[in-house]
């Protein structure tokens, strides 16, 4: 093995907010690729508060794979603040981020997160990820992860129902995103299967447990995402414990494990003002959200801190910069900017440029192409098929496509009215300030 080519290094001895171990962290990266290793110490030491950066000798990797192993690890370039900070100081030094992509399985991918950031979005959540298989298997690590340096903040997060198999996952992912999250609420029959998700509201020891593990040995915060009980008190009282236990910020869908159509049961807001009224650290809202009206209405009659989206940005992902069909800007109340009109075809070109980047499976881009072209193909159903009967699809099949679609008449384009873009400038200069 060559000698290493430090282009990154970090000696921090933290006395943590999040957990009851101090750290001390070790980083250092190789020449040539760019793999980094990384040592975690427990210490007794009191806060030396100390960093060192070597000179840069290479450009940072372009994207950071987390393929498992320490010595697979590609590096950031970043370290942890040693200065002691609790769950709002640090929640307040990522900006307050109001507009927030959910996790979503197989969507929530780094290409589509990158274009929602460019579209508005303050922060991202990764797909979930199974903390068991992350660990045991290299090839779904490098896989179903990956960020980069625009990718924050983030957050990564884990079903499972071990704490030592979540805290092992939860480490290797630790230096690449701003929370690690532990998903509460997914109510498919997999995670019933699995025993994980929404599943473990049966069994709060077993949560307490999970966030009380991650909580004492990561030197980031710790977040979940629920869902809510029937009864109004069994709700707070499970955010209250799960606040206790170390959590330092709530996501929560106002939906029961029972209430999965999102099309026929609106989430309660109510519930999810409840809960904000009823802990000390951030709340986010999930549920109901289908264009950036309900962004702000949501806001207002919760209190929450921000906004999660999933279903509505998969189909617009310009959603948080005020984008909307036109005839969505008539009952905006607004003037259309006329400068400001965008088209989904715009949008997927956007996203395969980004996929072409950073690759991800074609049954993931050609999800997110029926999503945001689903207006499109309901006017041309003959391109649509001929879509989906390709045996083998490339970006150039996409982008002709896209461009034959626009040759043949599409659906009116995206616009922002004059009263959105007011509005969410006054929301940027309220967030930095």
């Amino acid at each position: 093995m060559q000698n290493p080519s430090c282009y990154g290094s970090g000696l921090i001895f933290s006395d943590n907010p999040f957990s009851n171990t101090r750290h001390l962290r070790l980083h250092f990266a190789c020449g040539g690729d760019g793999w980094s290793s990384g040592v975690h110490l427990s210490s007794n030491q009191k806060p030396l508060g100390l960093f060192v950066a070597a000179a840069q000798t290479q450009p940072l990797p372009p994207h950071i794979f987390s393929t498992g192993t320490d010595e697979n690890f590609r590096f950031s370039g970043t370290t942890k603040d040693s200065i002691p900070l609790d769950a709002w100081t640090h929640w307040k030094k990522l900006g307050r981020p109001k507009f927030i992509v959910a996790p979503m399985v197989d969507h929530s991918e780094l290409p589509f997160r990158l274009l929602c950031r460019k579209y508005g979005c303050h922060a991202a959540y990764t797909p979930m990820l199974h903390a068991r298989v992350f660990n045991e298997n290299p090839r779904y690590r490098s896989r179903e992860f990956s960020t980069c340096e625009e990718d924050r903040p983030l957050f990564v997060q884990f079903c499972a129902n071990n704490p030592d198999v979540l805290l092992e996952a939860a480490q290797r992912v630790e230096p690449y995103c701003d929370y690690v999250d532990i998903n509460l609420g997914c109510p498919q029959n997999f995670a019933k299967r699995g025993k994980y998700g929404a599943y473990l509201m049966s069994n709060l020891p077993l949560v307490k447990s999970l966030v009380e593990r991650l909580a004492k040995n990561l030197s980031i915060p710790v977040s979940c995402k629920l869902r809510i009980f029937p009864g109004l008190q069994d709700t707070m009282n499970y955010a209250k414990m799960l606040e206790d236990a170390g959590c330092s910020l709530l996501a929560v869908h106002g939906r029961t494990i029972d209430q999965k159509d999102q099309k026929t049961i609106r989430a309660n807001w109510d519930a999810i003002k409840a809960v904000r009224n009823a802990v000390s650290i951030p709340v986010l809202a999930n549920g109901n959200i289908r264009h950036i009206d309900d962004v702000w209405w949501c806001l207002e009659e919760t209190g929450v801190e921000g906004v999660l989206s999933a279903e509505a940005i998969l189909e617009n992902p310009a959603l948080f910069a005020g984008y909307r069909l036109s005839g969505g800007c008539v009952l905006g109340n607004g003037e259309i900017v006329k400068d400001l009109r965008l088209d989904q075809g715009e949008l997927v070109v956007e996203y395969l440029k980004l996929c072409e980047k950073y690759p991800v499976s074609w049954g993931i881009i050609i999800s997110h192409v029926h999503k945001m072209l689903g207006d499109w193909f309901r006017i041309h159903p003959n391109v649509r098929d001929e879509f989906n009967a390709q045996k083998s699809l490339s970006f150039d099949y996409l982008h002709n496509m896209v461009f034959r679609l626009r040759e043949l008449g599409v659906a009116s384009p995206l616009c922002v009215t004059h009263t959105d873009l007011h509005r969410l400038n006054r929301n940027t200069h309220h967030r930095s300030t």
